[in-house]
């Protein structure tokens, strides 16, 4: 799999992101000053409601500068068998008959990508996956809990 077409893909993907904050942003922080959003009585906050998803909007925007900004600069490394998973890894992970990617990005967790016809799942080293995988190994077995129920997996490669 192409690792750089991957990462191309995600930025493409958060530049997506981008443009539609922005427009949300600008189009909310017109209502916010807009004549008619002026408060009529002391109960009448619809202007300050609509400053508050401005502000809102344009610090997940600027968010997303930053990770898209990170996934520029990053140089996806190759993974042999023996090296341990970090940042710019791509995971397949297997859980019974399942085949689950993930990729170990700087930022944008939760971000979804389907390429080379498989989904990839974007995580952090902060996220709760990305702390149980850090550091294993192609071939090893970790079991990772959600809630009450425990799940394994083994690492059936590592890119």
């Amino acid at each position: 799999m192409d690792k750089r077409a991957l990462v191309q893909a995600i930025i493409a993907h958060l530049s997506g992101e981008l443009e539609s904050y922005a427009r949300s942003a600008r189009a909310t922080h017109e209502e916010a000053t807009h004549e008619q959003s002026k408060a009529e009585n002391k109960y009448d906050t619809r202007g300050l409601e609509a400053s508050y998803l401005a502000q809102g909007q344009s610090r997940q925007a600027a968010e997303i500068v930053q990770a898209v900004s990170q996934f520029e600069t990053l140089e996806p490394l190759e993974f042999g068998k023996s090296d341990p998973i970090d940042i710019g890894a791509l995971v397949e992970l297997e859980c019974g008959a399942d085949r689950l990617f993930y990729f170990v990005g700087p930022r944008a967790g939760g971000v979804e990508i389907l390429h080379e016809r498989k989904q990839i799942v974007v995580i952090t080293p902060q996220s709760p996956m990305g702390r149980e995988l850090l550091g294993l190994k192609k071939g090893d077995h970790f079991e990772f809990a959600r809630g009450k129920s425990r799940t394994l997996y083994r690492i059936r490669n590592v890119r």
